[in-house]
């Protein structure tokens, strides 16, 4: 989405509408995810934004809130190690006419499994579309294991995806599944990425049958599975002999806080410089750097949001900028701010 600045002698204030984004577990919700260009928003002239009207300036304000809320991606060290790996993975995979072999991104909640599995994707997408312009494939393939999952309900999902007409009752298990293979045969899907896989758990009869459709999908379609969930080393996803099996055939990356370095403080500088605040003074977050290490315990979730929040508040308060005080007010996922550390009395005057 690129978002345009109101010109304050224009005839109409910008219309921002209900701009609601599609799931990206859906076909044309991914696609607009893969089409879209990063937010750009440019600040107006002191003079010029000065002078905008009530009407203007709202608009100009609506329009920075939709840049301000919408996630800006970060190459971090992780988003690149999982994008190598899994670029490695489809190639090896390419022509492999035994077992193919995956990838598993394991980590805490708030630690970017998630934003690394879509980058990983869109990557792989726009480089076959640039390979085949025009064509009608379907390079990659965006679902979430489904809650208390069934073979049925994750065949479901990959019809979903597909936007497949609705099953009827009469359809079984085998039917939808040979359905989606089909569909995903002939669109040329070589890469398939399943969020939320420590819903699975070998050690119940559910989650033995929801492995055993997987790896159906594995052996039937010519394409690299990649797999993300919260900490599946302790869900059970490795227990059994299935659990064993497919620790065999999957690379494992783990993510997790990052630790007070040098990378951190790139981080908040890159997240800093994405502001669009007309007060705000440069390297205030900067300077900052052991405390949001304190208040967020490191996890890129936690910050993005922290930033994000505190942006708009200023936004909305007519501040225009982030200080000490901003940062302490705004409230953060649960876990960080029961930590213990979240919240401390004063904050330090040092970064």
């Amino acid at each position: 989405m690129v978002v345009n600045t109101p010109e304050p002698d224009g005839e109409e204030v910008p219309g921002l509408g209900e701009d609601r984004t599609d799931p990206s577990t859906r076909l044309e919700g991914w696609r607009r995810f893969i089409e879209e260009d990063p937010a750009v928003f440019d600040l107006l002239p002191e003079q010029q934004w000065q002078a905008l009207s009530p009407p203007m300036r709202d608009a100009y304000d609506e329009a920075r809130i939709a840049y301000r809320s919408e996630l800006q991606v970060v190459r971090t060290s992780t988003v690149k190690d999982i994008a190598h790996q899994g670029r490695l993975l489809t190639l090896l995979n390419q022509r492999e006419h035994g077992v193919r072999r995956g990838l598993i991104v394991s980590g805490e909640w708030t630690t970017g499994k998630t934003t690394a599995l879509k980058q990983l994707g869109r990557l792989h997408e726009l480089r076959v579309r640039q390979r085949f312009p025009g064509s009608d494939r379907i390079p990659v393939v965006y679902i979430t294991a489904p809650p208390k999952g069934s073979p049925l309900k994750l065949a479901m999902e990959f019809a979903r995806f597909l936007g497949l007409p609705v099953i009827g009752p009469r359809h079984n298990t085998i039917d939808v599944t040979s359905a989606v293979c089909q569909v995903l045969i002939e669109a040329r899907t070589d890469l398939v990425l399943v969020d939320e896989i420590h819903l699975l758990n070998h050690a119940t009869i559910a989650g033995e049958d929801l492995s055993d459709h997987l790896k159906y999908f594995t052996e039937h379609l010519p394409a690299t599975l990649v797999y993300a969930g919260i900490d599946v080393e302790q869900s059970g996803l490795f227990t059994g002999i299935r659990g064993k099996q497919l620790a065999g055939r999957c690379v494992l990356i783990r993510t997790g806080p990052f630790p007070l370095n040098t990378e951190w403080r790139s981080l908040i500088a890159s997240m800093e410089n994405t502001l669009r605040l007309h007060r705000h003074e440069p390297n205030t977050l900067v300077e900052m750097v052991k405390y949001l290490h304190q208040r967020t315990g490191g996890m890129i979730g936690s910050l993005s949001h922290l930033v994000r929040a505190a942006a708009i508040s200023a936004f909305l308060d007519g501040t225009e900028r982030i200080t000490r005080t901003t940062i302490k007010n705004i409230r953060i996922d649960h876990s960080s701010e029961s930590s213990g550390h979240s919240r401390p009395s004063s904050l330090p005057h040092t970064g």
